[in-house]
């Protein structure tokens, strides 16, 4: 059996997704984004991190986070907020089909799949294609036409900042780079 190997890297800056129980469309209710704002917050008080870029879709969620130069463990900072979500909204959300065996003992919700995917970003060209998937991927869903109508995005603090412009990101861009297929 093959066992997965995360790279750790203190100070390092990693691309993540995270997604829903058998994907259900419910991050971008206001009881779960009110929540998962709160975890975050809980979450960097105690354990640190800069949130470089972020976009949350119905089932799932893209972000980009650097960590604190003498830390690696982005695992608990995942595990603390993905709890604190449970916490608050989990009872509401709760599926009981859902619930196997294995969730039952180890006392899991149905809101997450157990586990999430990161990738290291190497330099500043997979940055530029990570941050662009990113905030392209409402686009890519069929959610909107173009990435300034998506509202749960870190795109609109980046037009602000110039980093991109208003109007960048069509559903007719053929320029944008898709590290991969999600």
């Amino acid at each position: 059996m093959p066992y997965y190997r995360r790279s750790k890297i203190s100070g390092a800056t990693y691309f993540f997704t995270v997604v829903t129980e058998h994907r259900q469309r419910i991050l971008t209710n206001p009881d779960i984004r009110a929540a998962l704002r709160l975890a975050i917050t809980k979450t960097r008080a105690t354990q640190p991190f800069q949130i470089d870029a972020w976009v949350l879709l119905p089932d799932h969620l893209h972000c980009i986070w650097t960590l604190p130069e003498t830390d690696n463990n982005f695992s608990n900072r995942w595990r603390s907020i993905k709890r604190e979500v449970s916490v608050i909204c989990g009872q509401h959300y709760l599926k009981p089909n859902l619930l196997s065996m294995r969730r039952i003992k180890k006392n899991n919700s149905t809101l997450w799949q157990p586990r999430f995917w990161e990738h290291l970003i190497r330099n500043e060209q997979d940055y530029e294609n990570h941050m662009n998937y990113l905030h392209f991927n409402p686009v890519k869903h069929g959610l909107v036409n173009k990435v300034a109508d998506w509202p749960w995005s870190s795109f609109h603090r980046m037009v602000s900042q110039h980093i991109y412009p208003e109007d960048w990101g069509s559903k007719n861009d053929i320029n944008i780079v898709i590290p991969y297929d999600d």
